[in-house]
């Protein structure tokens, strides 16, 4: 079983030692909550703080350290104790892009995959009227993933990776991602509302 070495309210200090924007911490949030759902879901829920956290410290390097994101990580994460599991399922996520550390337990190609996408869904969600995922259905999903125009910073292929290192089809991953953001939209925005 994969346990936490550090206490959530610790990881969140951390994240907000070396990340300010709002849009960083809004997308670690999201992820954060992204991956505790898929602890549960998919028959991890003692694992559940360690999907979390890995979740919300994924880019602890990128604000700062954009140019040594996923190698900078290991560094700041093993100042505080972050044990080895956390820190290779963080760095997991920027494989082929900017690190040679492979997702290998499911809960990194978990990470792998919803990374860029929950990023695709955020900007998507800004379009909406509501302001939310809650009505957002696979279909206006797949529109603006084929629209490279549209948040071209979300790399497709990642996305395609990510679906094809489950066994899932992508509408399987969209649809699955949109469950696991509806269920923690609310606390993410009443945890940016307090920040």
């Amino acid at each position: 079983m994969k346990t936490s070495s550090i206490s959530r309210e610790d990881a969140l200090a951390l994240l907000k030692t070396w990340n300010s924007e709002p849009f960083h911490l809004l997308h670690a949030l999201t992820v954060e909550g992204v991956m505790r759902y898929f602890a549960r879901e998919r028959g991890y829920a003692d694992e559940e703080e360690f999907w979390g956290l890995s979740g919300l410290l994924h880019d602890i390097d990128f604000e700062r350290f954009p140019e040594e994101h996923c190698r900078k990580a290991p560094e700041l994460l093993r100042a505080v104790g972050v044990n080895e599991d956390m820190i290779h399922a963080v760095c997991s996520h920027g494989y082929g892009l900017c690190c040679d550390v492979e997702p290998e337990h499911e809960m990194e190609k978990i990470l792998f995959a919803v990374d860029e996408l929950t990023g695709l869904v955020g900007a998507a969600v800004k379009m909406r009227p509501s302001g939310s995922v809650m009505d957002m259905e696979v279909s206006s999903l797949k529109k603006k993933f084929k629209d490279k125009r549209f948040a071209a910073g979300c790399s497709r292929d990642v996305i395609r990776e990510g679906a094809e290192r489950l066994g899932w089809t992508l509408d399987e991953l969209f649809a699955r991602t949109l469950d696991a953001m509806r269920s923690c939209e609310a606390s993410v925005n009443e945890q940016m509302a307090a920040q």
